[in-house]
């Protein structure tokens, strides 16, 4: 099946993150972000040399020094087609982004079922090329995001992009709770996102798995808004680092939650 709906979301964000750069100056591309060592230009670079990889054109040749923030071989891939950016004016990153972006999304919308049913390995593990996609809706708007956090310049922070993203994480909160966290068996948890995306994710523990949506005995509640949730799970602040949270009841619980929210690899 064509994931049309699917499609629809990441044009949203490359269009999004079209505008964006055009409104931005050289000082500001070159402007650090919470992701180490990134800029905001290396953040668009990567998103570039993704797409261009799935399209299936040549990686960059270019091989980047030892970086302390590499821990695996596809940041070290990752690193080498920022770092061949790295120099580049970023007006010139944004043309060869907006050239791929439409490439990308003309070659996703003519492809027919059988091209997102071939077997892929997606960063969560075997799946399809259709899977693949869905993450990467999650990739580039909180990319996006990044860029736009670090620049003072909201936006885009509600939509089905946004949504998207923000219950794709939400599926990963099972493990914080339970495995993580350690909650007691019958013993609930509660995150309320406080928006722009809304959301109430009730997680408890029966017979030593976690349940989303059975609610038995509330121990902690968590609210934080959409922002605060998308730092902390992706791994762009800490619990101590974001302030944009707050606890009730079992403190001790919310902080042991909150404390392993990160749920990127």
């Amino acid at each position: 099946m064509i994931p049309v709906d699917t499609i629809d979301k990441l044009e949203e964000i490359f269009s999004s993150l079209s505008a964006l750069g055009a409104s931005l100056t050289e000082a500001q591309w070159k402007t650090p972000t919470q992701l180490p060592g990134w800029t905001v230009q290396d953040n668009l670079s990567h998103m570039v040399g993704t797409e261009r990889t799935l399209e299936g054109l040549p990686a960059t040749p270019h091989r980047s020094v030892e970086r302390d923030w590499i821990k695996n071989p596809i940041g070290a891939a990752n690193e080498n087609e920022v770092d061949a950016r790295r120099t580049m004016p970023g007006a010139e990153v944004l043309a060869e982004w907006n050239e791929i972006a439409a490439r990308r999304i003309a070659t996703r919308r003519a492809a027919d079922d059988a091209y997102y049913a071939v077997e892929a390995m997606t960063p969560t593990g075997p799946g399809t090329r259709a899977d693949f996609l869905h993450i990467r809706v999650l990739d580039c708007w909180i990319h996006e995001q990044d860029m736009r956090r670090t620049l003072g310049l909201p936006g885009h922070q509600s939509g089905p992009a946004a949504e998207h993203t923000v219950d794709r994480l939400i599926r990963t909160i099972p493990i914080v709770v339970g495995k993580r966290a350690q909650t007691p068996e019958g013993g609930t948890v509660v995150v309320e996102i406080t928006g722009p995306v809304e959301r109430r994710v009730v997680a408890t523990v029966v017979e030593g798995r976690v349940q989303l949506g059975t609610e038995g005995n509330v121990l902690a509640t968590l609210r934080m808004d959409s922002d605060t949730f998308i730092q902390l799970a992706g791994g762009r602040a800490t619990h101590t680092e974001a302030a944009g949270w707050s606890a009730e009841g079992d403190t001790a619980l919310a902080e042991r939650v909150v404390a392993n929210f990160n749920m990127m690899i």
